[in-house]
């Protein structure tokens, strides 16, 4: 095999023929571009990094017989730093972490600041009736089932305890 047969593309980015044979080396190569293309697929968000790469915040979905319960971690925030809406069958939480540094020394962090955003699509709910909690740096946020689920915008407010 030449190396020629692992390049994909020619100079003038069309791809290369098929071949009607089998090789590992081609199938290896296809799968390695394909992954690389899903890990940076989705980059131009407002924090493409956790939204795509990690999903942040974290979520935990209970589908109850009667309520659908939707858990996110976001330690350090509170609920004024959070905002929760639902539109059109999509329920949405976005906010804002805001850096806690004081401007002086060096800094090193693994810490996300930042704005975030996460869509969850709804089916079979009263989104009218939605309730929101916020305790611990966990949002929670409830919605009772319906077989005529309403549509439009309605702003959820976010209770603490």
């Amino acid at each position: 095999m030449a190396i020629r047969d692992l390049i994909p593309w020619t100079k003038n980015q069309e791809l290369a023929p098929v071949r009607d044979t089998y090789d590992p080396f081609m199938t290896l190569h296809r799968e390695m571009n394909r992954l690389f293309d899903d890990v940076f697929r989705g980059f131009g968000g407002t924090s493409p990094l956790m939204e795509s790469r990690f999903g942040w915040p974290r979520l935990e979905l209970n589908d109850g017989d009667k309520n659908l319960t939707i858990s996110a971690e976001l330690p350090g925030m509170t609920e004024k730093d959070v905002q929760v809406e639902i539109a059109n069958g999509v329920l949405t939480i976005r906010g804002e972490k805001k850096a806690e540094r004081n401007g002086e020394g060096k800094y090193f962090t693994e810490r996300y600041y930042g704005s975030f955003e996460r869509q969850i699509p709804l089916e079979g709910v009263q989104e009218d009736r939605a309730e929101a909690s916020f305790k611990n740096g966990v949002l929670t946020i409830s919605l009772p089932k319906s077989d005529n689920p309403r549509e439009g915008v309605k702003r959820i407010a976010i209770n603490t305890h």
